[in-house]
């Protein structure tokens, strides 16, 4: 007769936290702590392989932004196809997409700033905004990676990790890698702040 073993607290631990990641977070931030952009902020930022600087929260006032931390060498890579897809389709209605290449998660992006321009464009076609290579998670993060992290209360834990900023600056979702650009949660969250 087989004998059933009842699961340990420590047995659940591990499906809980990894159900938790892949749990994003959306709806509209309910103080100024999810305010990334306001009229004091300032978050100057180098295009990729140029050397233009944007003000982010100038540049894109007004405007719904989509932030996504990239790398060229991830399994979820083949998610720059699906990223330009939206930008194309929803940048005449205010939506911008804005990549930020980060070496961050496993070495997946290794490669010179010219070499992600030149793979991201030539592989994906990707039009939308990309700057220069940052660092996204940990003590040195970029500012407005920490400035994310901090209203979304997690920073990236992997590549191509997704956050939603609404046309007044606030933080409004927070979406892991799992989530694809043309996923209808993500698709909802945009169309909504449209």
């Amino acid at each position: 007769m087989k004998t059933l073993r009842r699961k340990s607290p420590v047995d659940l631990t591990i499906p809980l936290v990894a159900l938790l990641l892949l749990i994003p977070f959306s709806g509209h931030a309910q103080s100024d702590a999810g305010l990334i952009c306001s009229d004091n902020s300032s978050y100057s930022k180098r295009q990729l392989d140029s050397k233009r600087i944007d003000n982010l929260c100038e540049t894109y006032r007004g405007k719904v932004m989509l932030v996504v931390n990239t790398a060229s060498r991830c399994a979820f890579t083949d998610q720059y196809d699906g990223l330009e897809k939206i930008y194309s389709r929803y940048r005449d209605r205010g939506l911008v997409v804005l990549g930020f290449p980060s070496n961050d998660f496993g070495n997946q992006e290794p490669g010179s700033e010219v070499k992600i321009k030149k793979f991201c464009r030539l592989t994906y076609g990707v039009q939308f905004p990309m700057y220069a290579k940052s660092r996204v998670t940990g003590d040195d993060a970029d500012p407005f990676y920490r400035a994310l992290a901090d209203a979304a209360g997690t920073p990236p834990r992997w590549n191509f990790h997704k956050y939603l900023i609404d046309r007044d600056g606030k933080l409004v979702g927070s979406y892991n890698s799992s989530v694809k650009p043309g996923s209808s949660i993500l698709i909802q969250a945009i169309e909504g702040l449209l």
